[in-house]
């Protein structure tokens, strides 16, 4: 491992391909055997195991040892502003989506929706998002009429949003404000989220907006508690 990259770096990358490869069934090698391949030390080998653990791609069962996750959960960093499909895909899952409905409304059940966006009418596109096939979360964007008309031209089962958005609108979004709870999810979004009625999700509210600080989405999510994690690193101010 001749490389300006820390070793622990390196070996977590180099497990997490092997992992993603399949060469591996249900256990990664003992600390020992890592250590003795790569001539490094035992410190080195669990800080980059820990790492895997904390991206939920490993889990550690005591007097046992560590196992490859079934279902790792999908990690989001909260440091930029990303589009659901580009944080499973650095996941190495793959991304998908079905449209559950979308079209033009006039108030929206959350009045507060048509005071954020200044319109009257708003524009709706609701999509239940899989990674690997598995459902982790019920996507509701909002947008003036507008912007939904001309989104409405698209494969919204298909496309990522945010890459319509920037690429084919010519929308520049600058900054997004988030807001993450928890609640209790409904029937409807339940059943397409396979959990039971009443689960406790994580909830996502996000506005966005433009380089002129003018509104251009309105979003809620309500994301599988079992299948996501926000993620966020912060440094103390001295």
């Amino acid at each position: 491992m001749n490389n300006p990259i820390p070793l622990h770096v390196q070996l977590k990358e180099m497990l997490a391909q092997e992992i993603k490869k399949g060469i591996y069934k249900n256990k990664i090698p003992s600390e020992r055997e890592l250590m003795d391949r790569f001539s490094i030390s035992r410190t080195t080998v669990r800080t980059a195991i820990s790492l895997l653990v904390q991206d939920g791609m490993l889990e550690k069962i005591h007097g046992k040892g560590t196992f490859i996750s079934k279902r790792p959960p999908v990690h989001d960093w909260l440091d930029s502003l990303n589009s659901l499909t580009d944080t499973i895909k650095r996941m190495g899952m793959v991304p998908g989506s079905r449209l559950l409905k979308n079209g033009i409304t006039g108030k929206a059940k959350d009045i507060h929706i048509n005071e954020f966006l200044n319109t009257d009418m708003v524009y709706t596109i609701e999509r239940l998002r899989t990674a690997d096939g598995i459902p982790i979360a019920v996507e509701k964007h909002f947008y003036d009429k507008e912007i939904g008309l001309q989104l409405e031209h698209f494969d919204l089962h298909r496309t990522t949003i945010y890459d319509l958005l920037e690429n084919r609108l010519n929308i520049d979004m600058m900054e997004a404000e988030q807001f993450i709870t928890c609640k209790e999810v409904r029937m409807e979004d339940a059943l397409h989220l396979d959990i039971p009625k009443g689960t406790t999700v994580l909830s996502v509210e996000r506005l966005i907006t433009d380089t002129h600080d003018k509104p251009i989405e309105y979003y809620i999510s309500y994301f599988r508690p079992d299948m996501y994690v926000f993620r966020i690193k912060t440094r103390r101010n001295k």
